[in-house]
């Protein structure tokens, strides 16, 4: 195919791979999945130089592993296309986009937006105290999944209710707040770890939580460090550290 006979759906086809292979780049960096992928190229560029070269012993031996190829792969990158499957589904859910709930989206947006005083107000107050908390807000997806591992509240959001929750004799303190729909859904939730490895080393298994389920889902989650007392913001993956409550509240509304 020469140049001039380059058709429209083929630069259609190039960019949807390019963009397809960036979004699995941007889903395993950092983690262990991004060595493996290393691994596999390797290997179907050996295999292919075998198959070139007429190396029939060779061959035979690696078109058994090619053959069970696919398999393999499913099983050893289960988890990475589970996070893909589910980020898949939870930031292009079309039913969701065109149910009645969008009519009633702004509102509800408007009143999260009052909800969030009394949540950067507990989160402030554990700062002070160097009370551990994190906190997952939903947005499109109900975590539904997550809020089965927990206790279910369906309370009011109030400062005075997240802090007691977080306070170090509470049954609950150790796990997650789940906010869904303006109310504080359950508490003592269990949240994915996240394997990425561009963390930094010193932060602890809830920084670790708030970045799987930000991976995982299209929730924003907030960590108050019980080290340092530090507030941290987490949403598609990234994390903002030491943020300030002005800070906070800011990302709260943009996001």
């Amino acid at each position: 195919m020469t140049f001039l006979e380059i058709r429209l759906i083929d630069l259609i086809d190039i960019v949807l791979v390019a963009y397809l292979m960036y979004r699995v780049y941007k889903l395993i960096k950092g983690t262990v999945a991004l060595n493996i992928l290393i691994g596999i190229f390797a290997f179907v560029l050996l295999w292919l130089l075998i198959k070139a070269f007429n190396m029939e012993l060779s061959a035979s031996i690696m078109d058994n592993f090619v053959n069970v190829g696919v398999l393999a792969f499913i099983v050893v990158f289960q988890q990475e296309i589970r996070r893909f499957l589910i980020l898949l589904g939870s930031r292009y859910n079309l039913t969701s986009k065109f149910s009645l709930d969008k009519v009633f989206m702004n509102e509800s947006k408007g009143m999260m937006d009052i909800y969030n005083i009394p949540l950067v107000r507990a989160c402030e107050n554990l700062a002070k105290t160097k009370t551990g908390a994190l906190v997952v807000i939903s947005k499109e997806s109900e975590l539904v999944d997550y809020v089965q591992t927990g206790e279910l509240i369906n309370g009011v959001i109030s400062s005075q209710l997240i802090e007691n929750i977080f306070f170090k004799n509470s049954p609950l303190h150790d796990g997650a707040v789940i906010i869904t729909r303006n109310k504080i859904k359950a508490a003592g939730c269990i949240l994915p770890v996240s394997q990425n490895r561009t963390l930094p080393k010193k932060v602890g298994l809830r920084h670790r939580a708030a970045m799987g389920i930000t991976e995982a889902t299209d929730a924003m989650a907030i960590v108050v460090s019980e080290e340092t007392g530090r507030i941290s913001f987490f949403s598609k993956g990234q994390m903002e550290m030491g943020v300030s409550s002005d800070e906070l509240k800011e990302l709260l509304s943009k996001n």
